[in-house]
């Protein structure tokens, strides 16, 4: 009600005075705040605006009393004034951004959240509090409940690899929804939560590493990985080496903080190049979702021991010979003997060279099968003339 408002006065008895003379005077609630009264009418008026959410009730007493003694002429009058509602308030939503979540390749109507506004208008009074909730911003992906304000997904398997996060604008409107009605909106913010629904898949079918042949056992030769598109605990991994000659030589292990494979050496290998399978497989498997595998993969990794070029060792660090005194020039005094590493029982007595000319000569018969290379050390020196 506005400042003009008019409220009809409480009825008196006319009144019988000497001089005629009546006032009528206004005392309670809001008496001279909100509201006065003509003295000499008696009409009461509000003077300034109401609102029925601030106040709704009002108790008052009116008396009538001679002007000039004061004294009163009746037995005052108590009398309530009620506001009535008008359409002032829109609705209010209890919070201003909400946060949810909800599985992804959940069905069509599953449950996300549920959001209220509230209205301050009289709810007894007509449809000024009466909402009617509706989806401004977020289809086709969630719909709400016109009456309740629950949230549903509105498309089935929705994919959080294809997308994660979604942003809702729910309105709510009063007047039953109604043109003329007044509306407030809210945000909701909807993520996807992941589920095991991506398969582990290594992005190669072979792997080519490589070891040299002194690295010692529990060293590492190499990782793989395999990608998974899931996050979390649906992301992790465990990898085994299914078969292939490497088995007994090398081992897998699963790094749980990169979720690589670690190839490891178990123990001395004996040949230049093995064959591993290795298979990777999810840690967590979601039986809803097994249809979508195998949520497993395999790869082949192929090892290459590469040679480690080693001086040649003498059988013994100290030799001693003796020979008798006059002994011949060119009488053998005895042997020494080496053998090179790079090759098993390779004794190092293949070639031999002529001192006097460097002629290098074979000592054996050759075979390029066992070798094709052979890598020689000639060493020259100026002889001291006092050498004896």
């Amino acid at each position: 009600l506005n400042k003009t408002g008019h409220i009809f006065p409480p009825q008196f008895e006319d009144m019988d005075t000497e001089d005629g003379s009546v006032k009528y005077v206004l005392t309670g609630d809001g008496a001279g705040t909100v509201f006065e009264i003509d003295e000499n009418s008696g009409d009461i008026h509000a003077i300034r605006r109401l609102d029925r959410e601030e106040k709704a009730l009002y108790t008052l007493s009116a008396k009538a009393v001679n002007k000039t003694s004061g004294q009163d002429l009746e037995r005052a009058s108590e009398f309530i004034i009620k506001i009535h509602d008008i359409n002032d308030n829109e609705p209010k939503f209890a919070k201003e951004t909400y946060v949810a979540s909800v599985s992804e390749m959940s069905s069509v109507g599953a449950f996300v959240i549920r959001v209220t506004a509230s209205d301050a208008d009289d709810e007894a009074y007509g449809n000024s509090a009466r909402l009617v909730y509706s989806i401004l911003q977020g289809q086709p992906y969630f719909s709400v409940e016109p009456e309740t304000g629950v949230i549903r997904t509105a498309l089935p398997n929705m994919i959080r690899e294809n997308r994660e996060n979604y942003q809702v604008v729910i309105q709510a409107k009063d007047m039953a929804g109604q043109m003329g009605g007044l509306s407030g909106t809210t945000t909701v913010n909807i993520t996807l939560q992941d589920v095991n629904n991506s398969p582990p898949r290594f992005p190669h079918s072979t792997y080519h590493l490589s070891t040299p042949e002194s690295a010692g056992i529990g060293s590492p030769v190499g990782r793989i990985k395999a990608y998974d598109a899931d996050v979390g605990e649906n992301a992790e991994m465990w990898y085994t080496i299914l078969d292939g000659d490497g088995q007994d030589v090398f081992n897998i292990i699963t790094d749980s903080t990169s979720q690589e494979g670690v190839i490891k050496q178990l123990d001395y290998e004996s040949k230049r190049l093995y064959s591993l399978r290795v298979q990777v497989t999810n840690t967590h498997i979601d039986r809803r979702f097994e249809q979508l595998g195998p949520f497993s993969d395999t790869a082949i990794v192929r090892i290459t021991v590469t040679d480690v070029d080693e001086p040649p060792v003498f059988s013994r660090t100290l030799y001693i010979f003796e020979v008798d005194e006059d002994t011949p020039a060119g009488s053998s005094v005895g042997t020494v003997s080496a053998r090179d590493p790079d090759t098993i029982n390779h004794l190092v007595k293949l070639f031999s060279i002529d001192s006097n000319n460097g002629t290098i000569s074979t000592r054996q018969a050759l075979d390029r099968e066992s070798s094709k290379w052979h890598n020689i050390s000639v060493l020259a020196t100026e002889l001291s003339k006092f050498a004896l």
